[in-house]
């Protein structure tokens, strides 16, 4: 179904296009040969580059319209879809929780507190995470403090330009849009996928911005050896992966990657069809 898969390593931070990074990859070979590595690394490059700036409403304004302008295309996007069901009002549809990111304006950190609020007072644990984290082993819920920025800015500036348009699925919530959509938008979570491939999912990204220490290096390393199987990267790709203090540039592989093997794998049905799935999301890692 696409010609070209995207993995977007997205971030809330202010100045959210340098870390912010986007990796093209595209089939290999056609048909495919017997042990032919199936993907090809086209293009990566972080939104600053691609847009002249890194400041956060122009760099994500700009990966909308990348989404937009594509054609059979997967987009991997690294930022939840959704919150706990848990943390809405009952039976509150996806979206229900559109509108509930919107009322908080431009009050990112708001909206996290609120969703802790309403943790507290189901008297079980503050963060409670969707179905889809568990069942994937993702590293935090939506409204983490380290995670809350990523989801708001997403759902909201992303997301909400997205879902207005009858020729982009953003799935598991229209899975009914699939027959005549141009493009399908996806959630990524690269440590969930890097775990159901049994790679190392830790001791890759470098704190502080710097460039990343020999221990690093050995784990990114590893990391590309068992991505191999799957995507060929070039000797000019391969050494910007490496050399990224933050690994953003290879989270960005990672989303590509682990969308391509989750689309070949899921049961649509099943998923279309799930009660929980297309209230708060999926990861299709």
């Amino acid at each position: 179904m696409f010609d070209v898969v995207y993995g977007v390593d997205f971030s809330g931070a202010r100045l959210a296009g340098r870390s912010m990074w986007l990796a093209r990859i595209e089939p290999s070979v056609e048909p495919a040969e017997p042990g032919a590595v199936p993907y090809r690394l086209t293009q990566l490059a972080a939104l600053e580059t691609l847009c002249g700036t890194a400041e956060r409403a122009t760099a994500i304004a700009h990966l909308v319209r990348l989404v937009e302008g594509s054609e059979r295309a997967l987009w991997a996007l690294q930022f939840p879809f959704g919150l706990p069901v848990e943390v809405m009002e009952p039976e509150a549809a996806w979206p229900d929780q559109m509108e509930f990111v919107y009322h908080f304006g431009d009050d990112d950190y708001g909206m996290g507190l609120e969703c802790l609020r309403r943790a507290k007072e189901l008297g079980g644990p503050n963060h409670i995470r969707r179905l889809t984290d568990v069942e994937e082993k993702a590293p935090h819920d939506p409204y983490h403090y380290r995670i809350i920025y990523q989801t708001f800015y997403g759902m909201r500036d992303v997301l909400g330009p997205l879902r207005g348009r009858d020729d982009t699925a953003i799935l598991p919530f229209h899975y009914d849009r699939l027959p005549h959509a141009r493009r399908v938008v996806v959630e990524a979570c690269p440590a969930s996928t890097l775990k159901r491939l049994g790679l190392p999912h830790w001791n890759y990204k470098q704190p502080g911005g710097q460039s990343p220490d020999a221990k690093r290096r050995r784990t990114r390393r590893e990391i590309l050896a068992g991505l191999a199987a799957h995507v060929a990267i070039g000797r000019v790709r391969r050494a910007a992966l490496l050399r990224d203090g933050g690994g953003d540039a290879l989270d960005a592989v990672i989303s590509a990657v682990g969308a391509a093997l989750s689309w070949r794998a899921s049961d649509h049905e099943r998923v279309a069809g799930h009660p929980r799935y297309v209230r708060e999301g999926r990861h299709y890692a």
